[in-house]
């Protein structure tokens, strides 16, 4: 090495030489601080010239007073409240002579991304008998603290505690006196904290495990790099991806040993996050970890992975990801809805359909099915698997192929869909089939161009399809509504013609609470059919982006509070009156299943069904100069019993028999079957009482054979 590159190596460290008094036997010499001592920063093993580490400060060698098995026990011996442990936990060094430190390999890199914020390691190059995490608020820690790097770690002031089950290193969070936390030891500290052998850095060997030996006794292995031979993924996840891009997910591998699966967790900002995961048996390499009860590995790089072997231990002969088009014979969407004929009719030829992903489940609208299109149509295809737009086969615009053979095609309420048996008719490919059938093209992902109809021009050769529909508004009586509450629900959409499509909303779509837009603009969505019926599915809020005048030309605007009730803990105030006609129980307030949130509540049932008649009335409210007027609330019910019923009157005696009371049609929660389903009722016109004082009632009746709950909430009198 020549001066010049010599000097370009060289580094300042800390001249204070520190003699550790209760150690001097074993530790004579540290460095601990960069200062004015002038070393040679030079990596002696010349199969490690990536990352170079010349410039990097590293402390010449010696022996650490605290093993990693004694700082664990520091944690899980003397802490019973499970609170950070601080270090040391009696007092303050008087000297330099009390530091405390710790040696380790460094098991992991972060080099890839897959790693984020944590250095493991553990104790010995090879056959180590303890791991550990220290977790760092930095990242490309891998071009200070490489893979094989000894390093020592001063724990005066940090801290040791648990996260996810996982004792960890770090730095204490949360008030003196109280439970308390963890956290990444910052990035300042790092340098006065961790430290780099100028001598040593070797090979990790990956300490053999098996799948088997995942347990709670081996949990001193955490951090440490392991190896699981006979692996493979399991058959669900085959020929998809380690991560969804920007996505962390868990990935199940399994080997010859348990038939439990472990969990391997990739980084959506891996290096390698979008390559496909191996499909055969073989050598899996990562760092053993867990979360909470989850034993769970992580890779450092893919490089690491040798699965190519086949057979599997599931039976599978060859890689099942590989397309090949020998053999098959190519058919068109619309060739395939044509061998439908019946409701379940198998596919027995080698067919394939290529065709493009027009939705996904993304916004959850869809659930567990795709469609996919090709210039001769479009068709559903039913997946027992959720977030299926997160494998790289199922992204929208991504061609797809389908081997057909062993498939059913059918019609479903007058659909025709491709999928599974599921009794007569078609049902979901189950998740450990999807890799038998749907191959990646490996073509890039292009834009879906919508069919553009009208509704009248509209058929069933439509079904399936992209389609445009120009100039429609949701009719008046569905403004103010959200998409859907509480169960899957239809709203009307109309042109300016008056015809009429439905839009068809899950309601556990990621759109379903945002209320319907006013207006009138395109509609963009899968064509659907139900019976005969048309009906629209929109992935999301912006296929129905309705930002233009009405088609009579208004724009239309909410209609103003006039009054409002909640509703609220201990009953109700005094603008509502209860009237118990019959039967011991009444109206109430309550919150049960919803925390924070009261409602109106009637039940009939106590200790059986009872025969009840009970009103709630509202306080009156003036509509007097007012043009327009409604109502508005949401309801739940559930278990079978008479429909609540809604009233409204201008002229409350104070008896409800003497009173004239008006029915209002209000749409009221129909699902029975389950509570927290609340349903909108709309704005409910109440044009009749314009110009006078209005009072509204819901009715409650229940008989000794049927007693439903009915709840009320978010009440409203609008007008303007």
């Amino acid at each position: 090495m020549t001066e010049e590159e010599h000097s370009s190596q060289m580094f300042i460290l800390d001249s204070n030489i520190i003699k550790m008094k209760k150690y001097n036997s074993i530790l004579k010499y540290i460095f601990v601080m960069i200062a004015a001592l002038i070393i040679s920063g030079c990596v002696h093993d010349d199969k490690y010239d990536d990352p170079n580490l010349a410039g990097v400060q590293c402390i010449q060698d010696f022996t650490a007073n605290t093993s990693l098995k004694e700082l664990r026990e520091k944690y899980t011996l003397n802490n019973p409240n499970n609170n950070a442990y601080v270090f040391p936990a009696d007092n303050t060094p008087n000297d330099p002579s009390d530091d405390l430190y710790i040696q380790g390999y460094v098991s992991s890199t972060d080099e890839t991304g897959n790693i984020y914020k944590t250095i493991y390691i553990q104790d010995a190059l090879k056959d180590p008998t303890h791991g550990f995490t220290i977790s760092v608020d930095a990242v490309s820690t891998y071009t200070k603290f490489p893979q094989g790097s000894k390093i020592y770690v001063k724990i005066n002031g940090l801290a040791v505690g648990v996260y996810g089950g996982v004792v960890q290193l770090g730095v204490k969070t949360g008030a003196e006196n109280q439970n308390s936390a963890v956290s990444r030891i910052p990035e300042k500290m790092i340098p006065q904290t961790i430290f780099r052998s100028c001598n040593i850095r070797g090979q990790i060997v990956p300490k053999i495990m098996t799948s088997s030996q995942m347990i709670s006794v081996n949990d001193n292995m955490i951090g440490c790099l392991i190896q699981m031979d006979n692996a493979e993924f399991d058959n669900k996840i085959l020929c998809t991806n380690f991560a969804p891009s920007g996505v962390t997910v868990d990935r199940a591998i399994r080997d010859n040993t348990s038939g439990t699966a472990r969990i391997v967790r990739n980084s959506g900002y891996a290096s390698f996050a979008n390559q496909t995961l191996p499909s055969g048996n073989g050598k899996f390499v990562g760092i053993y970890s867990k979360y909470n009860s989850t034993y769970q590995l992580y890779i450092n790089k893919v490089t690491d992975l040798e699965m190519t072997k086949f057979p599997r231990i599931d039976g599978i002969t060859a890689d099942p990801c590989q397309y090949s088009d020998n053999g098959l014979t190519q058919k068109t969407v619309a060739e395939v809805k044509q061998l439908a004929s019946s409701a379940l009719t198998p596919i027995t030829n080698d067919f394939v359909l290529k065709a493009k992903v027009i939705a996904n489940d993304k916004s959850s609208n869809l659930f567990k099915y795709i469609y996919v299109e090709d210039a001769t149509g479009g068709i559903r295809i039913n997946i027992d698997k959720t977030n299926l737009y997160n494998d790289p086969r199922f992204v929208v615009g991504k061609e797809v192929y389908i081997k057909l053979n062993g498939l059913y095609v059918g019609a479903v309420s007058g659909e025709i869909q491709l999928g599974s048996p599921f009794g007569a008719v078609v049902g979901r490919i189950a998740e450990t089939d999807v890799y038998k059938y749907f191959f990646d093209s490996k073509k890039a992902t292009t834009a879906v161009v919508p069919t553009e109809r009208t509704i009248n021009q509209i058929g069933m050769a439509d079904v399936g399809r992209w389609v445009k529909i120009k100039n429609l508004q949701f009719i008046e009586g569905d403004l103010e509504k959200v998409y859907a509450s509480g169960s899957p629900t239809n709203r009307t959409l109309e042109d300016c013609s008056g015809n009429k499509i439905l839009l068809r909303t899950n309601n556990n779509a990621d759109f379903a609470g945002q209320v319907i837009e006013a207006g009138k603009g395109d509609v963009y969505g899968v064509l659907s059919v139900f019976n005969g019926t048309y009906q629209l599915l929109i992935t999301d809020v912006l296929g129905a982006d309705l930002d233009d005048p009405r088609c009579d030309g208004s724009v239309y605007v909410p209609l103003p509070v006039l009054y409002s009730e909640s509703f609220a803990a201990g009953g109700f105030n005094a603008d509502w009156t209860t009237v118990n006609v019959l039967g011991a129980q009444v109206w109430t307030t309550s919150n049960q299943g919803n925390q924070s949130n009261y409602y109106a509540m009637m039940n009939g049932f106590a200790g059986g069904n009872n025969a009840n008649e009970d009103w709630l009335i509202s306080k009156s409210v003036s509509l007097v100069g007012k043009t327009k007027a409604a109502v508005s609330f949401t309801s739940d019910v559930r278990y079978n019993g008479n429909a609540l019923q809604v009233y409204a009157t201008d002229n409350f005696t104070g008896n409800v028999a003497t009173t004239t009371w008006v029915q209002l049609p209000a749409t009221l929660d129909t699902n029975n079957a389950a509570f927290g389903d609340w349903v909108s009722s709309g704005n409910v016109d109440l044009s009749a009482f314009l110009g006078k004082n209005v009072r509204i009632a819901f009715k409650y009746t229940s008989t000794t054979s049927a007693a439903a709950t009915w709840e009320i909430d978010d009440f409203k009198i609008k007008g303007q």
